[in-house]
């Protein structure tokens, strides 16, 4: 580790490319407009870029938690 170095911070990393929904996305490969949408990424149907789906909800990990030492409500099956 280097002396005097800040850690990084994304907020200073600058612009990142990303996948939103429900906007017009235009490949930054070939400029074309038309994806192949998946869970986690979207891949243009033309030159196959693969973009992360920015989506600004959480998903995964972490999605449920549970309060205190409450356990989780039963199933209704």
């Amino acid at each position: 580790m280097q002396l005097g170095s800040l850690p990084f911070s994304p907020s200073g990393a600058g612009y990142r490319i990303a996948y939103r929904m429900n906007e017009a996305n235009h490949c930054p490969g070939c400029g074309r407009s038309h994806w192949l949408v998946g869970r986690l990424t979207a891949e243009c149907a033309y030159c196959a870029t693969a973009l992360p789906i920015r989506t600004g909800q959480t998903s995964g990990t972490g999605l449920f938690r549970s309060v205190g030492n409450k356990p989780f409500a039963p199933l209704a099956a």
